[in-house]
């Protein structure tokens, strides 16, 4: 086995370790300093395990205490509930899963096969206009200041009156509830972004909200029993995006954090102030005490006004906790970075781009006086590095037994990143240049995560992997599982789950000791991502794919990396964060998505969180709701800072309870609900199979149309109605099928195919919205009319054009928002001076293959074209890459297959899914 060694001139020393014992007895001084010092053991000590060298893979290591009786701890009186917290669970074993494994509702009907002998457009599909859409409202933020109730204290008999005459049965039919048909209008998408519905609330309640964009549910009318929502054929659940980046967030510091003594919520805008001494719990409904701390308003510096205290203004909050809160004094930032450093990896060329953004951004990673950091490096060996304060140069040393991995030096292996910054600086860069001439093409992933976790141990923090290709060596070592001849396939996509449980088992691990694996692939070939995936999955962590990546060859992929690294490194960070979702009496969840374990039925441990993780829960409705006409929801995250403040953030949510079939389908929020299904249709093609997960989104629209056509009178028996609400679902469905993670009968790369399917258990829905079904603009007549103004900035506003190339025309230019990736597509009868004024070129021809920038140029069409674009980038955390794309050049395949409403040789079109949906109903 041959060590790699850093070039003589590398600023970094070497030495080459080996022998489990080693573990206990670390090498001296000396070793250390000389180059090609190795220590060695006689063969006979390697039987013996050192402390440091038990296995990963063992079961989920308990934390000291339960976190569970932290966030969720009773008081010794509490009262049973069915929405108390429940007793603490053990750590699960390694075989088990950590959460319930959720499946979609069986279908009710075979689905014939997709793309077969369906005809072209009717004659009957008409080419009419779309009646106008009456814009629903944004609902206000609640992060405007602290309003207030218009009257003294509002009651829950109160709270429950003022919703008198909301119903929707009235004389006059909301918007919402417009029968549509379907195959007769021909726009059916609206030219303007689709808002989240507003709940049928007062208005006091309205204003004092959650923001959908934190928290939303599928129905904004809350069926008052499992038997009416079964009719409705409707899923119902939650989408979170908890730590998302907020402008203005109420930051409450009190000794006394008012929490409900039996089910511990949180206490909020909804609850009712019986008097000035008393409140009564919304979601259990007991009466508590008003704490003497909280009769005083610090905002009015007021007393004897409880209901005026900005947690009760307010539906989203953050608590600085006190020590009741933690179990340990509160960890410092620690972050590890573990890198492939073969040949594979020197080839593509990512250590130049990750040592670069590292040394941009040292001083910009979240933390304080305490942060610290760390290096490992690996191919078929694996490389520490020592940059105690006081070293006159990085030292490298090389651990060759993988099969029993240890630490060198535990101690001078995660450095204070404030101390030892120089050294740091120094190691990233060397680190480029110092395996260039490696011929090591062996990748040892599993040894060095196993040493990754024996280092973060201690205090938890974050390990960022960079991985290239398939690990061959070692524990979790795999093998190619993907017949490139089966990429196309109709029937059976095979190996969308995990090869091996290991890094399902270290993830557990990880989790247990507050550490969060976050991945990175940078793969030219087959990588197993649905075996990699594990170990963000389960240890709370981010993953992100670079397919075909070379730092050279694929210009955009490095631009891409570069811009994600940049956010990666800097946005906010929680550490050891748990999170647990109350819900009003009689409502129950029972199925999580996102990147977590359940550490008991509602709690989510969550090593790290960040501001652009999303979360999706299934709820179903346990006890009839009559007794109530308003139902909440509560999300609580507790977690430490990376100043190593303990903060809880703290979303409320308020919803109406409807007892007509026709009020539940009046409040559906369409893409909360489509967003939902596409998480349980992932679990669902991994658990069962793709085809069952394709048949069931089927179902899912066949059923909820069929049970609205049957509530509508004097429906014709041609036609196929839905309600205005769910106008869109038919389109987000056939969307999803023929998306990435979902499509058959395209070419479809197996690691891409599970990307795509972990992109949508962890995307926050504003995100994955624009995955499922981008929006497309025409960019060459941009005008003033309709602009809005952004920071002294006018934005264009051109309407939303639906998915089709028939909306394209040749003497035009379109920009698709997919969300992380921008096109503009360029038509070759474009006008010249557009092309000059905007892209900097004279004519068609002159446009490059590759064109990845817009240049400022001083012209009106380019200020409106970047401003419209920019404001579109400045609107998410991630900033997309544009790719410009000439008609009939080879990069325009991308580009069309997301024009989703059009027919393909392995899928329907529109028009012809909407005939399928039809005949599934009438038989």
């Amino acid at each position: 086995m041959q060590n790699v060694q850093p070039p003589k001139s590398s600023p970094v020393v070497s030495t080459v370790v080996s022998g489990a014992s080693s573990a206990r007895s670390p090498p001296t001084a000396n070793h250390l300093i000389d180059p090609v010092a190795s220590v060695t053991q006689p063969s006979e000590l390697l039987q013996q395990k050192g402390v440091d060298s038990s296995s990963t893979t063992s079961s989920a290591s308990p934390l000291p205490n339960s976190y569970d009786a932290l966030e969720g701890g009773s008081y010794p009186d509490m009262l049973s509930s069915s929405a108390s917290s429940p007793a603490p669970d053990p750590a699960p074993e390694p075989d088990h899963a950590p959460a319930p494994v959720p499946t979609a509702p069986q279908p009710s009907k075979v689905a014939k096969p997709f793309g077969y002998g369906y005809p072209t457009l009717q004659p009957g599909y008409q080419n009419a206009a779309a009646p106008p859409i009456s814009g629903g409202q944004p609902s206000n933020p609640v992060y405007s200041g602290f309003q207030q109730y218009g009257q003294q204290y509002p009651g829950m008999n109160q709270l429950s009156s003022s919703l008198g005459g909301l119903s929707l049965q009235s004389s006059v039919q909301p918007e919402s509830l417009r029968p549509v048909n379907l195959t007769q209008e021909r726009n059916i998408l609206p030219t303007t972004p689709v808002l989240a519905p507003v709940p049928n609330l007062n208005l006091d309640l309205k204003k004092l909200n959650c923001s959908p964009d934190s928290f939303r549910c599928t129905l904004t009318n809350i069926p008052q029993t499992q038997v009416l929502l079964n009719k409705a054929k409707l899923p119902l659940g939650l989408l979170l995006h908890p730590f998302r980046d907020l402008t203005q967030l109420p930051v409450i510091t009190s000794n006394t954090i008012v929490r409900c003594r039996s089910c511990r919520t949180y206490i909020n805008p909804f609850v009712s102030f019986i008097d000035q001494r008393r409140w009564k719990c919304n979601l259990c409904y007991r009466v508590n005490d008003v704490p003497e701390e909280f009769m005083y308003n610090p905002l009015t510096r007021s007393y004897g006004e409880p209901h005026k205290r900005p947690e009760v203004q307010n539906s989203t909050v953050e608590f600085i906790a006190s020590s009741d809160y933690m179990l340990r004094p509160p960890q410092p930032a620690v972050y590890l970075f573990v890198l492939d450093v073969s040949h594979n990896a020197v080839e593509a060329g990512y250590l130049t781009i990750l040592c670069q953004s590292l040394l941009e951004n040292l001083d910009k990673l979240p933390g304080d006086s305490r942060t610290r950091i760390g290096f490992v490096t690996f191919d078929s060996t694996i490389h520490f590095y020592n940059l105690q304060e006081g070293l006159s140069q990085p030292q490298m040393l090389i651990v060759s037994d993988i099969d029993d991995v240890f630490l060198p030096t535990p101690d001078s292996l995660l450095v204070n990143l404030h101390e030892s910054k120089e050294l740091i600086k120094d190691l990233l860069n060397a680190l480029p240049n110092m395996f260039t001439n490696t011929r090591e093409t062996h990748s040892a992933l599993g040894p060095a995560l196993q040493a990754a976790f024996k280092l973060m141990s201690p205090t938890g923090g974050r390990v960022s992997v960079f991985q290239t290709q398939l690990p061959s060596l070692g524990a979790g070592l795999l093998q190619s599982r993907e017949d490139p001849n089966q990429r196309s396939s109709t029937k059976v996509v095979q190996h969308l789950g995990p090869a091996t449980d290991f890094y399902k088992k270290l993830a557990l691990d990880c989790s247990g000791q507050q550490t969060a694996v976050d991945l990175f692939l940078l793969s030219s070939q087959y990588s197993d991502l649905s075996s990699l995936a594990c170990v963000s999955k389960y240890s709370a962590g981010c993953i992100y794919y670079y397919p075909s990546f070379h730092y050279t060859h694929n210009p955009s992929q490095a631009e891409k990396l570069q811009k994600e690294l940049k956010r990666y490194l800097t946005r906010k960070i929680g550490f050891e964060a748990v999170m647990r979702i109350r819900c009003t009496k009689g409502l129950s969840m029972h199925t999580f998505h996102g990147n977590f374990f359940v550490r008991s039925t509602d709690l989510l441990t969550l090593a790290n969180i960040n501001p652009d993780a999303g979360f999706a829960v299934q709820l179903s409705i346990e006890e009839s709701l009559t007794d109530t006409s308003l139902v909440c929801f509560q999300t609580a995250l507790l977690y430490t800072s990376s100043k190593g403040e303990r903060r809880i953030r703290v979303h409320t949510l308020c919803l109406p309870v409807v007892s007509s079939l026709a009020d539940v389908y009046a409040g559906v929020d369409v893409q909360a609900a489509i967003c939902l299904l596409a998480n349980m249709a992932v679990d669902r093609s991994i658990s069962s199979s793709l085809s069952d997960a394709r048949d069931a989104l089927v179902n899912a629209v066949v059923d909820s149309l069929s049970a609205y056509g049957s509530t509508v009178s004097n429906s014709q028996h041609s036609a196929l109605i839905a309600p205005s609400s769910l106008k869109l679902f038919p389109l987000y469905v056939l969307a999803l099928l023929k998306q990435k993670a979902f499509r058959t009968g395209t070419s479809t790369r197996l690691d891409d195919r599970v990307y795509a399917m972990c992109q949508i258990k962890c995307q926050p829905l504003v995100l994955l919205m624009k995955m499922i079904h981008p929006n497309l603009y025409r960019i060459d007549r941009l005008i003033d009319e309709g602009a809005i103004h952004v920071n002294d900035r006018v934005v264009p506003q051109p309407p939303l054009q639906k998915l089709s190339a028939e909306k394209l025309t040749r003497e035009g230019a379109f920009l698709m928002d997919c969300g992380s990736v921008f096109y503009i597509w360029v038509g070759k009868n474009c006008d010249n001076n557009f092309i000059e004024d905007v892209l900097g070129y004279p004519d068609f021809a002159s446009i490059p293959q590759k064109m990845t920038h817009l240049p400022e140029l001083d012209t009106l069409s380019s200020e409106r074209a970047r401003s419209f674009i920019t404001w579109l980038r400045d609107s998410r955390p991630l900033s997309p890459v544009l790719h410009v794309v000439k008609d009939e050049s080879p990069a325009k395949t991308e580009f069309f297959q997301h024009l989703i409403e059009d027919r393909t040789e392995a899928a329907f079109s529109y028009y012809e899914f909407l005939l399928h949906i039809q005949q599934q109903i009438c038989k």
